[in-house]
């Protein structure tokens, strides 16, 4: 079954992943614009998505043991964390452009959304199949 859905939603599962993880580190950059030393963070969100496309079937680590870690999947697997170059310096170490961060937050708002409406449409689709509507 959920071989079916995968195919029926697309990139957009993965999107939403990803997507939801910038939000995350676009919204910590923004809370800590004025956090002497902090580093901005981000992901870029069209490698991550690429890669994800790219895997048709990831390759899974066999856990021998009981006390193995698992890897780790989904956007935290698919999307690498890196640091913000900044624009300017700053006399404080702080590396967050506030208004750079919320045209990112925005942006990405508005593909999180895209991806939302997306799967929703399908999903009602599928839903009008099984009726029989």
């Amino acid at each position: 079954m959920s071989s079916v859905l995968d195919r029926a939603l697309g990139i957009h599962q993965q999107a939403l992943e990803v997507s939801s993880r910038r939000l995350e580190l676009l919204a910590s950059n923004i809370a800590n614009a004025d956090t002497p030393n902090y580093k901005a963070r981000d992901i870029d969100f069209r490698a991550a998505l690429s890669q994800a496309a790219s895997e048709q079937d990831p390759v899974r680590l066999a856990a021998t043991r009981p006390g193995h870690i698992h890897a780790t999947s989904g956007a935290d697997a698919m999307a690498e964390v890196r640091y913000r170059v900044p624009n300017h310096a700053s006399l404080d170490g702080n590396t967050v452009d506030s208004q750079l961060e919320h045209a990112a937050f925005a942006e990405n708002a508005v593909r999180y959304q895209a991806s939302l409406d997306f799967i929703n449409s399908r999903i009602s689709g599928l839903r009008k199949a099984l009726k029989g509507e």
